[in-house]
């Protein structure tokens, strides 16, 4: 079960002006399944993403970054398919995702080069584009500007809940909506995942933001969280602004319009971020590593990766064993060439578990049991070497992770 998560309630995602979702079946891998959503944008939007830095990327993502080159400022649509993930296929792989988009372009009158493609599941894998192609039309009927949620559940593979949120602020008098989709539960880990995330706003923002922007909201989001340390093939993260809310017009992210813009749509960014850790798989507890007192920010985020993607450290805390002695040996082999061991501090929740690099003599072990059996843990790690700090969300590793993955193609 996730980890304090709960379904999205559809009258609660705010739809955004411009944008319209069309969810289908389309039998991509297994039937009754939705598999097939796609994205329709009103002309005029901008869109921006960053992918997935596994250089054995999918095609879609090859054709996508080729799209977003070719035509930013008028890319219309966004075709999504679960159950097979075109990744691994060579350039047969590449052909069936630029089918994919020419089969959407002539159902809406576009240019192949104004769609987008995105695709999910099973590596090395035919995709089977006759089955997109038969369902495009229905899914493209079924388009509606309230279909957040439907699309939510259309791009899920092994997540057991669909993930989104909303959220409005007030930019220069005018009420400006932001909602937000993303699914993920293995495969996980930054640089990105086995992760789709699409997030949409009708703020008015200059379209050369939208680049940087989406790149600073990933790099807080989706590139702090890890569920096994694996990075995917696949993985997207999508920025659309429709334009339509009627503020001003934003030309700077410095700007209080911009910052505040900046900020409702980072706190959608985490919250489908940490969705996925809390829905990983297997996953029973959510962590959150935070390491302070680095010299910098990078040096910080080495050793909070170093932590959350040990096995024996996820497994102690699957088992609720404060055998913590595991932590201080992922931040020694970290990577820091010159790290004083005696400078070291660390924390579980309120329980202060070693000093200066060894067990704090008022540590009781029994407390540090206390804490790891709750559903959501603090460790907090202090390097004694200056004034940075980063954050990762992770989870423990469980037996069901095993059997999930064992089990996933069958």
């Amino acid at each position: 079960m996730p980890v304090n998560l709960s379904a999205p309630v559809a009258a609660d995602l705010l739809a955004i002006d411009g944008v319209r979702i069309g969810v289908t079946e389309a039998g991509v891998r297994k039937a009754n399944r939705k598999d097939l959503t796609v994205f329709l944008l009103d002309e005029g939007a901008s869109v921006a993403g960053v992918f997935t830095q596994n250089r054995f990327c999918a095609a879609p993502v090859q054709v996508g970054r080729e799209h977003l080159a070719q035509a930013a400022g008028r890319i219309r649509a966004m075709v999504i398919n679960t159950g097979n993930a075109n990744a691994g296929t060579g350039a047969d792989g590449l052909a069936r995702a630029r089918r994919t988009c020419a089969d959407m372009a002539a159902l809406l009158n576009l240019e192949p080069s104004q769609i987008l493609p995105f695709s999910t599941g099973v590596i090395m894998e035919e995709l089977p584009v006759d089955r997109i192609a038969a369902g495009l039309p229905a899914a493209i009927a079924a388009a509606r500007a309230d279909n957040w949620a439907t699309a939510a559940e259309g791009i899920m593979t092994t997540d057991t809940l669909p993930k989104a949120f909303s959220r409005s602020v007030d930019i220069g008098g005018q009420r400006v909506s932001i909602t937000g989709i993303s699914k993920g539960a293995g495969m996980i880990r930054p640089n990105m995942a086995t992760m789709l995330g699409f997030l949409a706003t009708d703020a008015a923002i200059a379209p050369e933001l939208l680049q940087p922007l989406v790149k600073e909201l990933a790099d807080a989001s989706f590139n702090r969280v890890t569920i096994d340390g694996d990075t995917s093939t696949n993985d997207s993260f999508v920025l659309v602004a429709t334009h339509k809310a009627g503020n001003a017009p934003i030309t700077s992210l410095t700007s209080s319009e911009g910052q505040a813009l900046k900020a409702a749509l980072l706190e959608v960014s985490q919250l489908l971020a940490q969705a996925i850790v809390r829905d990983g798989e297997g996953a029973t507890k959510f962590i959150t590593v935070q390491v302070e007192g680095g010299r910098d920010e990078a040096e910080c985020r080495l050793v909070a990766y170093s932590i959350a993607h040990s096995p024996l450290v996820k497994t102690a805390f699957y088992a609720s064993d404060p055998n913590l002695g595991r932590i201080l040996a992922a931040v020694g082999y970290a990577g820091i060439g010159d790290l004083d061991q005696t400078r070291i501090d660390l924390f579980l929740n309120d329980v202060h578990v070693a000093v200066q690099g060894g067990r704090n003599p008022d540590y009781r072990e029994e407390d540090g049991q206390r804490v790891m059996k709750q559903q959501e843990i603090l460790v907090r790690v202090l390097l004694g070497r200056g004034q940075a700090q980063q954050t990762v969300w992770t989870c423990d590793l469980s037996h069901d992770y095993v059997s999930i993955n064992a089990d996933y193609r069958s």
